[in-house]
């Protein structure tokens, strides 16, 4: 019996996980029906190492927004013309230990329509793109399959109502980390990692992963600011 390639396997492994509705985000998106994807260059040597984990990366694109709205290249996500987003995936990244893997050889760049199945979590070609030829080359060898595990992943998750959540009194990491595994009883605090600016303003989530798709726990890097740090959620206003 033949064995299924590796991103067969990674997309067998994400459909296992259990599934919950999707969270209603602050935003209403239609997937594009063209668009052009920017060519990716490295900008580090290749690093192919084994696999132990996988993390995915929501950034807030209320904070990302702020000092971006004017701009074009970020028009679809800051613009306000194509709705108000909320969470976004940043992506989908391997991991290696202390160490991740990146920028591994691919056999071909996405098609654009495979990049636009993703566009309503993660509204940006360019980094999209960029997340396949950077991370999801060394998973599969199918920009599709990559797109696939990651729409999975997101999908089988809970949004908390973070603009409830940022009129909280004495907000903090740990309070952040505590309604998300509110609305997702499946995932424990530490494999939920939390990232703050310099000025204390929540810049992202990091969704700590095993090589089986099952939450873990977070190393420290990932982990981010510590439950006790005081914490800013930026609504867009």
């Amino acid at each position: 019996m033949r064995r299924p390639s590796h991103g067969v396997a990674l997309l067998l492994a994400a459909a296992l996980l259990p599934s919950a509705p999707l969270a209603a985000q602050h935003y209403q998106c239609d997937l594009p029906t063209s668009l052009r994807l920017p060519q990716v260059t490295p900008d580090a040597p290749p690093r192919r190492l084994p696999i132990t984990g996988y993390t995915l990366a929501l950034s807030w694109s209320p904070e990302f927004c702020k000092p971006r709205k004017g701009q074009r290249r970020h028009a679809r996500q800051c613009s306000g013309r194509e709705g108000m987003f909320g969470l976004v995936v940043h992506g989908l990244w391997p991991q290696s230990g202390r160490s991740w893997p990146q920028w591994c050889p691919a056999p071909r760049a996405p098609l654009p329509r495979e990049v636009a199945a993703n566009m309503c979590i993660s509204p940006s070609a360019a980094l999209l793109a960029r997340q396949w030829a950077k991370h999801g080359a060394c998973m599969t060898k199918r920009p599709a399959t990559y797109f696939k595990v990651t729409r999975i992943l997101w999908r089988g998750l809970r949004i908390p109502d973070f603009d409830r959540v940022s009129r909280e009194d004495g907000l903090t990491a740990g309070t952040i980390r505590t309604r998300f595994t509110d609305a997702n009883p499946d995932w424990p605090r530490e494999a939920v990692g939390v990232k703050l600016n310099a000025r204390g303003w929540l810049e992202e989530l990091r969704l700590c992963y095993d090589k089986r798709f099952m939450p873990a726990t977070c190393d420290r890097a990932r982990f981010g600011a510590r439950n006790e740090a005081a914490a800013k959620i930026w609504r867009g206003l």
